[in-house]
């Protein structure tokens, strides 16, 4: 290596430097998906309690957390993939047997006076551990070998151990998460093909013995949610009202009766989005989704930038995982999907979903400012 290119690679690990390189309009928006749902939470709960204050207070936390970590070079990340993969399975391992059980599923841990969700965390380890090993294979490899079987083995753990919660929702979008990335690292097009066929011919043999008579609900009152109006089908009846009655701009901050007069069920998590459709309307709906769409194409855009395979694939796996929340959240609120706890990231209400999507982001950012770091194909910078 050249003495300017030394002396340039020691420029560019100055704190200062590497806070220019963050990009600080992605952080804006971030913070105004954020602030919307905070404005959401305090009219929908009357006051800064019991939402609104903990979910702002959170978020300025977690934001301060993503601009430190974005500092972390990506080689640490890479370090860091497989440790934070088997933390997140353990953790999944341990709501099993001492998890807090609440409505009907067991998903999260009490440590002290915290509670967290482990499937949440197993997201960004999945990423991870996705993105360092598809780092090590060659391109031949990650098309189509007895290798995929590795990669298969470490989205099926964590898929196994969320349904049985359960929490079919999540299980899902981890599936799907991990899927992308395959696809992503180079996987056949062919085998994926051959993939959705199979799947497809064992779909009604999961349906009638693998789903839970509750999950077999949900899915029927899909297609028809008036046979169970004060029933299965109640939720998205109520979120349907709710997004007509909003119109054109809605009906007002705080004069939502939908979400006011609690007919909307879980209007601070799941379905917080109709409540922001009541208010705001359809303008209101749009607006956000541009936020997220503009987060989406950023993130997108900051991935593409990086030298190492590995910070492309965990960077664009990470904007995987946020776009499927927002979509499956979406459609779930509109009636175009069956209803499952997958929240609207940053808008809903929620302490480990905030913190591993704010951790997700300052991978994003890190990959950016550190896009010309150059991860070996062995062993990170701590093992």
């Amino acid at each position: 290596m050249s003495s300017l290119a030394i002396t340039r690679s020691a420029e560019r690990q100055r704190l200062p430097v590497k806070l220019s390189q963050i990009d600080w309009t992605f952080c804006l928006l971030v913070a105004a998906i954020a602030g919307a749902g905070g404005l959401m939470l305090y009219s929908i709960g009357g006051g800064w309690a019991p939402w609104a204050w903990k979910h702002l207070a959170l978020f300025a936390v977690c934001f301060i957390l993503m601009i430190a970590l974005a500092m972390v070079d990506v080689r640490i990340w890479f370090a860091a993939a497989y440790p934070t993969y088997a933390v997140g399975l353990l953790l999944l391992l341990a709501v099993a047997v001492v998890g807090h059980a609440s409505l009907g599923a067991k998903r999260w841990l009490d440590i002290g006076h915290i509670r967290i969700q482990p499937s949440e965390i197993v997201k960004i380890g999945l990423v991870l551990a996705l993105a360092r090993f598809y780092h090590t294979l060659s391109a031949p490899k990650a098309r189509l070998s007895w290798w995929l079987l590795v990669p298969l083995a470490l989205i099926g753990a964590p898929v196994a151990l969320v349904a049985h919660q359960p929490d079919l929702g999540t299980a899902l979008l981890i599936a799907a998460t991990g899927g992308v990335m395959m696809i992503m690292a180079g996987l056949s097009l062919r085998l994926v093909g051959a993939a959705l066929v199979g799947m497809g011919a064992v779909l009604p043999a999961v349906f009638l013995f693998a789903l839970k008579a509750y999950q077999r609900a949900r899915l029927l009152t899909f297609l028809n949610p008036e046979a169970d109006r004060s029933g299965a089908g109640y939720h998205i009846i109520q979120s349907k009202i709710a997004l007509g009655s909003g119109g054109l701009l809605g009906k007002g901050f705080g004069l939502g009766s939908q979400s006011q007069l609690n007919f909307l069920p879980e209007k601070s998590t799941d379905f917080i989005f109709a409540s922001l459709a009541e208010e705001f309307g359809f303008v209101g709906c749009v607006s956000i989704l541009v936020l997220y769409a503009a987060v989406i194409f950023m993130a997108l855009r900051m991935a593409s930038l990086a030298h190492s395979h590995f910070a492309r694939l965990a960077a664009a796996g990470v904007t995987v995982t946020f776009a499927l929340c927002v979509l499956i959240n979406g459609a779930m609120v509109m009636g175009l999907a069956p209803v499952v706890g997958v929240p609207m990231p940053l808008l809903s209400f929620g302490g480990t979903v905030m913190i591993t999507m704010m951790i997700g982001f300052a991978l994003v950012l890190s990959v950016r400012v550190h896009r010309y770091s150059e991860v070996s194909s062995g062993k990170g910078v701590l093992v």
